[in-house]
């Protein structure tokens, strides 16, 4: 499922921040159990959201979606 590809293309890309749900989440205005649903595959996320998550990576769009 997409949403769940999408969760792990983000899982992939936030442990190269080091950072966990948790502080990335604070980074980026997101709320912690929200963010964790997304990245567990359980939401159906806005492009809008997907690019706040992009921005927060510091990855293009382009880059984000490349390997999904």
């Amino acid at each position: 499922m997409i949403t769940d590809k999408i969760g792990n293309r983000i899982r992939e890309l936030r442990s190269h921040t080091g950072l966990s749900q948790e502080k990335f989440a604070q980074k980026i205005g997101m709320d912690r159990t929200y963010f964790a649903s997304v990245e567990l595959g359980k939401r159906n996320i806005s492009i809008v959201n997907i690019e706040k998550i992009a921005n927060g990576l510091d990855v293009s769009l382009y880059e984000f979606f490349k390997d999904i």
